[in-house]
């Protein structure tokens, strides 16, 4: 049968990095013989998101009574079969299609040999020779708050489909240690990038980049506190321009900071080893967060030390252009393509794009806020500031904030109206944030209405400019910064009622 291969495909590019030549990689690792370079590939462990397991109906609930999600195929009992579950498929087929790889029609299930407690059937489903997704490619920004900050395309060698196992619990006895087997046969993508990164930013910049377009497409939470995402850390070191360096493997690293800081530790590892005549081993190290250092497991495997074998229960996995093509009309709008029509089409902020999209749930409460009237400058400003400065202050994230999106857009729409000033909006939405309360009922409740009757507004004017007659010759004399005086006069005596522009208007043409 044939596998479907990228080669030099038309149309896809890839762009390889030499010795360091862009700002972020000029990253170094000072020894005394000199600096070196640092080369970090990442295996990202992704679970996939499903009511069932890859191969068994077993739930997939995260946080459930130990083993109390096991099925006979999980538990490896005699005679039970694995039948692939199609959901699984389809949501790597639509992970590759977002990152512009190739998809193979042709991918195979092998047996990946070895033994371990929490390993029921002795070996791990796995996909080594013919993977479900071939190479694609992932463009990060360095600083994601940046949109001028350097960008980088990171090559992805291969998504395949393998089921994870089950959980080691050491914390239970004193003398002895437990399995859970909750997880054992979960589907999980392994996504193995190229080793393109030079950087802790930059390979932290990857993992958030990947996160975020597994989270838009459906396909991974992205929670990496919970153990559905985490990456195995390549690392090695090389003078700039030379050959690859050996490299060590940091297995299971669960967030972003801790990855940083295992390639940091291991890059400062490696230099000083070499530097001291020693020679960096091949092999699979633990890190301990405490500690921030990372620790030696065992010698890495090579592939043949597995006696990887094609699974004899599972047939090959053929790929119609019809199921492909369905993967990819299902797709939603990705993070680049939305951050560019919120720049171009609605006019938002290059900075606020960025903010806006880097997160899936950010841009769905945004959409829901233009879903319900809201003018997309003033909604992003808003959200991005006065929402974003509240929750940080109360400890809450935007799930679980206290004003929806549909309240928040009829707050704006008071300001735009005129019915309150932008100074009134902020005492509102405080109270909106206690009482839950919608804003224009806030408004009726407090006779907060903004007041932008001419006649109310002239009078106050008059006392004002009676009351502080030198002011108003210094004025017209020439001190024009104190028609900010008479403006803030005029706003304190109507208690912040008056519409701005109003006051401006009448003050200018009362002065002259």
């Amino acid at each position: 049968m044939p596998v479907w291969r990228l080669k030099n495909a038309p149309g896809f590019r890839r762009e390889r990095r030499s010795g360091g030549s862009m700002t972020n990689s000029t990253y170094r690792v000072s020894g005394a013989t000199g600096e070196w370079e640092v080369v970090i590939g990442l295996e990202v462990h992704a679970q996939i998101t499903s009511n069932s397991k890859l191969f068994s109906g077993a739930a997939t609930d995260f946080g459930n009574e130990p083993n109390t999600q096991v099925s006979l195929v999980d538990a490896a009992m005699p005679g039970m079969l694995p039948v692939p579950n199609q959901e699984c498929i389809r949501q790597a087929v639509r992970t590759g299609l977002a990152i512009d790889a190739q998809i193979n029609k042709y991918s195979r299930f092998d047996r990946k040999n070895y033994f371990y407690a929490d390993l029921p059937q002795g070996y791990q489903i796995s996909q080594l020779y013919h993977p479900i997704v071939g190479e694609g490619i992932i463009e990060v920004q360095l600083d994601e708050k940046d949109p001028d900050s350097e960008t980088s395309k990171i090559g992805v060698e291969r998504i395949h489909i393998e089921q994870d196992a089950g959980k080691l619990m050491h914390d239970q006895h004193p003398t002895m240690s437990y399995v859970d087997l909750n997880r054992s046969g979960v589907a999980l993508m392994e996504i193995v990038s190229m080793p393109d990164m030079r950087s802790p930013v930059e390979a932290g910049a990857y993992v958030k980049k990947l996160r975020s377009i597994l989270r838009y497409v459906g396909s991974c939470d992205g929670n990496m506190e919970q153990g559905s995402m985490r990456a195995d850390v390549n690392v090695s070191v090389r003078k700039p321009g030379d050959e690859l360096g050996t490299r060590t493997e940091t297995k299971n690293v669960n967030s972003i900071r801790f990855l940083q800081q295992v390639i940091e530790y291991e890059a400062r590892r490696q230099v000083d080893l070499i530097e001291d005549g020693g020679e960096v081993v091949q092999e699979t190290r633990l890190f301990d967060a405490e500690r921030q250092e990372t620790r030696s497991m065992r010698s890495k495997e090579d592939a043949h030390d597995y006696r990887y074998f094609p699974d004899p229960d599972l047939l090959p996995v053929e790929l119609e252009d019809e199921f492909i093509e369905e993967c990819r009309a299902s797709l939603p709008e990705l993070p680049d393509a939305k951050r560019a029509r919120y720049e171009n089409d609605l006019g938002v902020s290059a900075y606020n794009a960025a903010v806006l999209t880097a997160d899936k749930e950010t841009a769905d409460w945004f959409e829901a806020m233009l879903a319900e009237g809201a003018k997309a400058k003033a909604a992003s400003n808003w959200l991005l500031s006065e929402l974003f400065g509240a929750l940080n202050k109360l400890d809450k994230t935007l799930a679980e904030s206290p004003v929806n999106p549909a309240q928040a857009a009829e707050l704006l729409g008071l300001v735009d109206d005129g019915t309150i000033s932008g100074k009134i909006a902020k005492d509102v939405f405080e109270i909106m944030l206690e009482s839950e309360q919608g804003a224009a009922a806030i408004v009726e409740e407090k006779g907060l209405k903004q007041e932008s009757d001419t006649g109310a507004i002239e009078a106050v004017i008059a006392d004002v400019i009676a009351a502080n007659g030198d002011k108003v010759a210094e004025y017209k004399g020439g001190k024009d910064r104190l028609f900010g005086f008479f403006v803030g006069q005029t706003m304190k005596a109507m208690q912040g009622k008056a519409n701005p522009q109003v006051v401006n208007e009448l003050l200018k043409k009362t002065l002259g």
